[in-house]
């Protein structure tokens, strides 16, 4: 069969290969692989910045944003043609005590290993595998954008823990600003419409399909300096997906009192700001902020996003995914077009 597949910390490597049939050892579920998602992680695992392969082998298959039908269920609760996602994270072997109970996505010793990224083979092959304990079902209205599911685990996480936060007194929150347009900025915005919450949304982009999707989202989309925008909103709640020093910094001051900033976005390392550490930390202290940072998802996040992609307008969806690309031509999802929200590869 055909997959695609790495070399970790080769840049240059990627390649639609001839790999093996899965092994029964890595999932008694086998799925047909129907698409995976091309996100950034993908795309520095192919230039060779990160990403590790299994033990034994030089090549990764890539893919962690998945989707697929069941082919051959295990006598469990799937059955062959159900709309599966695989999730993407496993515990270590000898569990910390985040993953002994489920948690990990919080691991504390970093043993983890992850599908697609770190010691484990992803889902970009026309058929893999998956522990029932692992897999998602979905709806199956969401055949043409499953591949959401892992990204919106991410949003579904950081709004848990924005919960988690709150819930230290009364939290009744009613504005929040998403800051980046991309799929975890706009999956964050959808689900603080569900949660019927005034939601404005900060890109710099000006044109092409962002604008549009937001509005119709029933979103405000703003385009004007971070600080500018804090301060007119004074958010109650902030989820930052830029990863962009100025803007982490602008959001971090100007929340409204109790105000719980959540980052999602990675910053890049190396660029130094300027920043009154004084001004801010009295902020914080005086007016009992919170920043909290978020990533990655267990099995419970993916189960909330799951049920949040379920009501949300499949045609809302669709408008997410700008770019669909066949296997063999996988090459083209790691070359951004200048109106990329998400890259999909069909298996």
């Amino acid at each position: 069969m055909r997959a695609l597949t790495v070399r970790p910390a080769h840049p240059g490597s990627l390649a639609v290969t001839d790999v093996p049939e899965p092994a029964e050892s890595t999932g008694s579920i086998l799925v047909e692989g129907v698409a995976i998602g091309v996100c950034g992680t993908d795309r520095e695992i192919a230039a060779g910045e990160y990403g590790s392969a299994p033990d034994g082998q030089d090549r990764l298959i890539l893919g962690h944003e998945s989707l697929g039908r069941v082919l051959e269920g295990d006598g469990g609760p799937f059955s062959a043609g159900d709309l599966v996602v695989g999730v993407v994270r496993r515990p270590d072997p000898e569990p910390c005590g985040a993953c002994a109970v489920g948690e990990f996505d919080m691991c504390r010793n970093g043993r983890y290993t992850e599908r697609g990224i770190k010691g484990l083979d992803g889902y970009g092959a026309q058929r893999w595998r998956v522990e029932p304990d692992y897999a998602v079902r979905l709806d199956p209205r969401l055949a043409d954008v499953g591949t959401l599911l892992e990204p919106t685990s991410v949003v579904a996480k950081a709004w848990d823990q924005i919960d988690g936060v709150g819930r230290r007194s009364w939290f009744e929150p009613r504005t929040v600003l998403v800051t980046g347009a991309g799929p975890i900025g706009l999956l964050a915005a959808l689900l603080g419409t569900q949660r019927g919450l005034d939601v404005h949304l900060l890109d710099r982009v000006t044109d092409g399909p962002k604008p549009g999707v937001v509005r119709d989202l029933g979103a405000e989309y703003h385009t004007r300096d971070a600080a500018r925008v804090m301060e007119d909103l004074r958010p109650d709640v902030v989820i930052e997906a830029t990863g962009a020093s100025s803007v982490v910094l602008d959001v971090m001051g100007g929340t409204a009192r109790f105000g719980i900033v959540c980052l999602t976005g990675v910053s890049p390392a190396g660029r130094a700001v300027q920043v009154d550490v004084g001004s801010l930390n009295r902020e914080f202290v005086l007016e009992n902020d919170a920043v909290i940072g978020s990533v990655n998802a267990n099995l419970a996040h993916y189960r909330a996003a799951a049920e949040a992609l379920g009501r949300a307008d499949v045609d809302w969806l669709n408008r997410l995914i700008t770019r669909r690309v066949p296997l063999e031509r996988a090459h083209e999802a790691f070359e951004g077009g200048p109106h990329d929200i998400k890259t999909v590869v069909e298996l």
